[in-house]
């Protein structure tokens, strides 16, 4: 694979909550989004295995998103990659690795798309993900986070993976 070649997509439809505080299902002129809160950290699953033309470099995750009614202030994003090993890691624990953030201003008009790019190198940033292997993948809204000004929710369309 080559560096900034597409490795994995994830839309609305394919996200997984968690037990709690997580992005909830909405639509936007027939668009699917995930509503991401300003007040409460809220977080959404998506889980995949990594195919098989990935040699194993970091990732860059770029998070397409838009604010529901905002047209200034930031929205700080998490990512985390959690690796699931056959025979030895037990699905009842979360075991996510460091998490990584940025920075994404709104746009100036409600409705129009930002992407945000999130850089995370190999190893333990990305929980040392290899190919085959079954990972989940958690995007989180940082609304406690000094940098988070946005307000109202930010409305998540659509995350892509790139190797780097």
């Amino acid at each position: 694979m080559a560096s900034g070649d597409t490795l994995l997509l994830f839309g609305p439809g394919l996200s997984q909550p968690p037990a709690t505080n997580y992005a909830t299902l909405d639509s936007r002129n027939g668009h699917l989004v995930l509503d991401f809160d300003d007040t409460t950290e809220e977080t959404i699953n998506f889980e995949t295995f990594v195919p098989r033309n990935y040699a194993a470099g970091g990732i860059t995750a770029t998070v397409h998103w838009m604010a529901t009614s905002a047209t200034s202030g930031d929205v700080v994003w998490g990512i985390s990659f959690e690796r699931h090993l056959a025979g030895t890691d037990d699905l009842d624990a979360d075991s996510f690795g460091s998490e990584q953030t940025a920075t994404g201003t709104a746009n100036a008009a409600s409705g129009v798309i930002t992407a945000t790019a999130i850089a995370s190198t190999n190893g333990s940033q990305i929980d040392s993900i290899a190919v085959g292997d079954h990972i989940r993948v958690k995007i989180a809204r940082k609304a406690a986070a000094g940098g988070d000004t946005m307000t109202g929710d930010a409305e998540l369309i659509g995350v892509e993976l790139k190797e780097t």
